[in-house]
This record gives structure tokens, C-alpha cells and sequence, in this order.
């Protein structure tokens, strides 16, 4: 029984940028439907058939843009129009709504006696930190588009971070771009891995893995070329705009798998000598989820990892992006191979799990609630009234 919510005629709303595939932030959904098996679910778009069966057991209600043809598929398209369609969804019934915001989700409109929290995954990449790199692999109207749109979209993005109560992000790194661009303070509570889903077998492969979407920030081509040099065995799973560029440059050594259905990635992280993680990514499930199956990480020194791959038990990390630095890395992991216990490694993925993710969201839910409702003057479990920075409020052990 998830559902912890002490007001029982409470509404609930989850509002989500889009659901048109199964990655972290839908799972992150999935736990916040398991605590609230009666909330509502908000999103700009569905592709109901991609879904999961946790999901389409809720109301799901879209925004105008679902009625645009090829608005599933090329959603990202439209980001001039997601501010209008945010806030064109009606939650005046709610009283909680929690916001998964990276695409945008946080920009909806609540009402005043409505708590607002927001769970962020990412300010939104493509018009802050990593909008050159976006801009750089358009064409040529895409890049007309997104230089004529951004500074709306920024100034949008940076007022509708008042609408929100209290912010959550999945990582300290999240945290910090969160106070960077928008000037709030965040609790850091790391997404929901299924560790579950993974055993270690206490067999070793051979090779090194690489996995994951094939864009250019993962980093992947990295990977590539380093192993290139190294003549090590590398096997890459994924697709992407990027694999077939790395069919072009991959040695006989380095072999492109493609996209692989979940037991075939679950089989190779059981095996690999060590999942190689190039890319700097807000979080990242997957040096995770290869830690759960007792696998340790080589991963590059920044975002997400250093919080993850933490430790010379579970892993090692890498100073610059360069074929010499990860190169250099995998040398002193093989020099210490022998060394990493895989009992441990999973006993440190555990901490990520989603009954861990749950817990403290509830705990953040709650701390946010009671301020805002003590900011009115008013005891625990009264109607709250107008809005509030809820930061000034929440205890130190809340903060970061």
C-alpha cells in the first residue's frame, strides 16, 4: 500500500512533459502513481500503445497538442506551443499536483490553495546549458527556429518556477543548474532504479560495455575511438542517430549490437568486465543498473556519476573527455580488476532503489505540505492558503 496522503478527499494531479516511451522520467511516474493509485495524470502528448500497464490504469488527460497529426512523433517540434499547452490543462479540482518536469511539465496552472511540487529531472537542456549542442545538430530551419524561440521559452521557464511550492531534483548536479537558472533551492532525492531487476551470476566477461541512446552527448564516439586505440573488445548496445556514424569509424575489435531488448542488455551488464560510461548525464540509471547486476563502472567525472560511481569500490572515473584519459582509466581499473567485490557494488545500488525513492518522496511531500500550510498560520491538516517560497520553511535536514 503506497498511498500515504492523510486527506482522504485530497486530488491529486501528476503532470509529466510527455509520454511517448518507458525511460527514467516515466518511471518516475510509474512510483508517484503507486503512491497515489488515484491521481490523475496531465501530459502535453500520449502514445498510449508505448505506455506501461501501471500508467494506462490512470486518467490520463492530454493537451491540445494531441490533436495536431504527427504531434506523437515529433513532439520535440512543437516547443514553441508546449507554454500555451501547459497551461491550457485544467487542475482547479486538484489540491497536490506534483510536476515531472525536464520537457516542460512545472508551467501548469494551480490554484492558489493547491500544493506544487516539482520533481526535476533536467531544466530543460535544449534552451539552457546544452542549447549550442542542439543548435548544432539541426538543419537549417530547425536552428532558425529554436534561436527565434529560446529567449521566450527561457524567460517562460524562469517565471513558472515561482508556480512551484518546492523543487526536488534527482541529483545534486540537477540541484545545482536548478539554483543556477532558476534561484531556488532544491531537496536532492535520486530516481527510482529497479535493482531488482538485476543479479550478479559471478561470471566475468571479456569485454567492456557501452550502452544507451546514440547521441552525440552520450559520448559514445569517445568510447569508440578510444577502444579503437586500445584494441580492448568493446561491445556497444543502442540505436540512434550516431550508430551510423560509429559503424564508419568501429574496429574489428568494437561490435555495434543495436538496439537490444531489455534480457539481452540485462545478460551483457551481468558479463561485462565493466560498463564504460563516457557522457556526463543529469543522473544515470544505467551505471546503476550495472552496478545491481555487481558490474563496476569506468565513467567520465562529472554530473550524475559522481554521486553514483562514487567510491574506488564500485568504480573508477575519468578527468577529461579524451580517447588518452578514458584510456588511461581502464588501465587502472584492470590494474586492480581482481579487487572489486560484486557483492558489494550491489549492496551499493541497493540505496537507489524504488522503495528508497518512495520514501523520501513522501517525506518530501509531507516537510512541504506542513510548511506551506504553517506559512498560513494554520495547524497541520487545515485548508492552506495563497503561495509561498517554501524553501525559507523546510527544515536544514530538507535542504542542499
Amino acid at each position: 500500500m503506497y498511498a500515504t496522503n492523510p486527506q482522504k478527499t485530497e486530488k491529486v494531479a501528476i503532470v509529466h512533459y510527455w509520454l511517448v516511451t518507458m525511460r527514467g522520467g516515466e518511471k518516475v511516474v510509474e512510483e508517484l502513481c503507486r503512491m497515489y493509485p488515484q491521481a490523475d495524470i496531465f501530459t502535453l502528448v500520449c502514445d498510449y500503445e508505448k505506455i506501461s500497464a501501471v500508467l494506462s490504469r490512470h486518467d490520463i488527460r492530454t493537451s491540445f497538442l494531441q490533436r495536431i497529426p504527427g504531434a506523437r512523433k515529433h513532439y520535440t517540434k512543437f516547443l514553441p506551443l508546449m507554454p500555451f499547452a501547459l497551461e491550457s490543462l485544467d487542475l482547479q479540482a486538484y489540491d497536490l499536483v506534483i510536476s515531472s518536469e525536464s520537457g516542460p511539465a512545472k508551467g501548469v496552472v494551480t490554484r492558489p490553495d493547491a500544493l506544487h511540487v516539482c520533481y526535476c529531472h533536467s531544466p530543460m537542456r535544449y534552451v539552457w546549458d546544452h542549447y549550442h549542442l542542439y543548435r548544432r545538430n539541426m538543419g537549417v530551419i530547425g536552428r532558425f527556429v529554436l534561436a527565434a524561440t529560446a529567449p521566450f521559452i527561457r524567460a517562460w521557464d524562469v517565471t513558472t518556477a515561482a508556480r512551484v511550492d518546492a523543487f526536488a531534483a534527482n541529483s545534486q548536479h540537477v540541484a545545482n543548474r536548478i539554483w543556477r537558472f532558476y534561484r531556488r533551492r532544491a531537496t536532492v532525492i535520486h530516481p527510482p532504479v529497479a535493482v531488482d531487476d538485476f543479479q550478479s551470476n559471478g561470471a566475468r566477461g571479456e569485454f567492456y560495455l557501452c550502452a544507451g541512446q546514440l547521441v552525440p552527448y552520450k559520448r559514445v564516439d569517445l568510447a569508440v575511438r578510444a577502444f579503437n586505440r586500445s584494441k580492448k573488445r568493446l561491445v556497444v548496445i543502442g540505436e540512434g542517430q550516431q550508430l551510423a556514424e560509429l559503424r564508419k569509424i568501429a574496429g574489428p575489435n568494437i561490435e555495434l549490437l543495436g538496439y537490444q531488448p531489455f534480457p539481452v542488455l540485462k545478460d551483457h551488464l551481468a558479463r561485462c568486465r565493466a560498463l564504460v560510461f563516457p557522457g556526463e548525464e543529469d543522473f544515470g540509471i544505467l551505471p546503476v543498473e550495472a552496478m545491481a547486476a555487481g558490474r563496476p563502472v569506468i565513467a567520465f567525472d562529472a554530473g550524475g556519476a559522481r554521486e553514483t560511481v562514487c567510491s574506488d569500490a564500485v568504480g573508477i572515473r575519468f578527468a577529461e573527455q579524451t580517447e588518452d584519459s578514458l584510456n588511461d582509466a581502464v588501465e587502472r581499473f584492470e590494474m586492480r580488476e581482481d579487487q572489486f567485490d560484486p557483492q558489494e557494488i550491489v549492496r551499493h545500488a541497493r540505496q537507489f532503489s524504488a522503495a528508497v525513492f518512495r520514501s523520501r518522496m513522501e517525506a518530501f511531500i509531507a516537510e512541504s505540505r506542513a510548511a506551506f500550510e504553517a506559512s498560513q498560520g494554520r495547524p497541520p491538516g487545515a485548508v492552506a492558503g495563497s503561495r509561498m517560497d517554501l524553501q525559507r520553511h523546510l527544515p536544514d535536514s530538507a535542504r542542499t
